[in-house]
């Protein structure tokens, strides 16, 4: 079954038209409670967050010290450090420049490396690596559904791209695309950890967010333990714009989130990028260009050291 093809029409080849009539429909009417069961999500947890933190002393999740703030609202506008203490966070990011394309270790400041500047594959912006000590928090926003340290982990994505975008290396998008959960993941799960991340950047960078844009068409199983092929074949296809169903179905509803040119996409990782690939794959054959944020890359492991 093909739902989009690169000229962004849906083909759906069913035997029955009432069949290709309606699944478009179930696909808008999925989006809709998507979009709701967000909203509620994100409203249980910023109260269960603030009520934790206020009720909770400010430790470590990784030492389990105590946390001082130590000149931490200044340098990051007022914020206060939670989930992690400095001495960790400081420890857990990378300690060199990395190459944009494969995260190798560089030397200096730069885009790629020698061998990504052969491909110029799509450039993701983290600020540590996921095998390091902060991956653990990382795992545990999704898993665990442990999000004291969210916020600042999120801080420490938008200074790095902030100085990627003083030094010319990459420029801000148009507008914030969390990875879409597929609706079943979203209510199994309750929230989708790629919004929350999305949000946090929205606020710091001062950017506008859709999480209606792209729309996961396939209930995917998840990722992790699938080998690179086994990734591939999962996510074939599993994504669409939401945009290209509204053009055919209804074209009064097409709004200016057509006209984008650049976007970035969020993930809270990225570790072989084929979920991130598809979807700009997805979005290239639309004229979007587009760079991935997360908060952590999980490196291939000879490109550790």
């Amino acid at each position: 079954m093909k739902l989009l093809n690169k000229q962004g029409c849906i083909q759906q080849q069913c035997s029955h038209q009432s069949q290709a009539q309606c699944q478009p429909e179930k696909n808008l009417s999925a989006a809709t409670s998507l979009a709701v069961l967000h909203a509620k999500s994100v409203t249980l947890l910023t109260h269960l967050s603030r009520d934790l933190r206020a009720s909770l002393p400010n430790r470590c999740l990784l030492c389990q010290q105590r946390i001082e703030q130590q000149g931490y609202a200044e340098l990051f506008n007022g914020q206060v450090l939670t989930g992690v203490c400095q001495s960790c966070l400081v420890s857990g990011l990378y300690q060199t420049e990395v190459c944009l394309g494969c995260a190798k270790p560089l030397m200096q400041l730069q885009e790629y490396c020698g061998q990504c500047m052969a491909s110029l594959p799509l450039k993701v912006i983290a600020p540590c690596s996921y095998h390091q000590g902060l991956g653990r928090l990382v795992s545990a926003i999704k898993y665990q559904r442990q999000i004291a340290a969210l916020q600042v982990l999120a801080q420490q994505l938008a200074y790095r791209i902030q100085q990627l975008v003083k030094h010319g290396l990459i420029d801000l998008p148009q507008v914030i695309i969390p990875v879409p959960l597929h609706p079943n993941r979203l209510r199994q799960r309750g929230f989708n950890q790629a919004w929350l991340i999305a949000k946090q950047l929205s606020l710091m960078l001062d950017l506008p967010l859709d999480d209606r844009f792209i729309f996961r068409l396939q209930d995917t199983q998840p990722q992790a333990g699938l080998n690179g092929k086994q990734r591939r074949d999962n996510c074939h296809q599993a994504f669409a714009l939401m945009a290209s169903l509204e053009s055919c179905l209804a074209p009064e509803l097409v709004s200016s989130r057509s006209c984008y040119q650049h976007v970035a996409l969020v993930d809270d990782v990225v570790t072989t990028g084929t979920t991130i690939n598809e979807i700009a794959t997805l979005l290239k054959q639309h004229n979007i260009a587009s760079q991935a944020w997360c908060l952590a890359r999980a490196e291939a492991p000879n490109l550790r050291d």
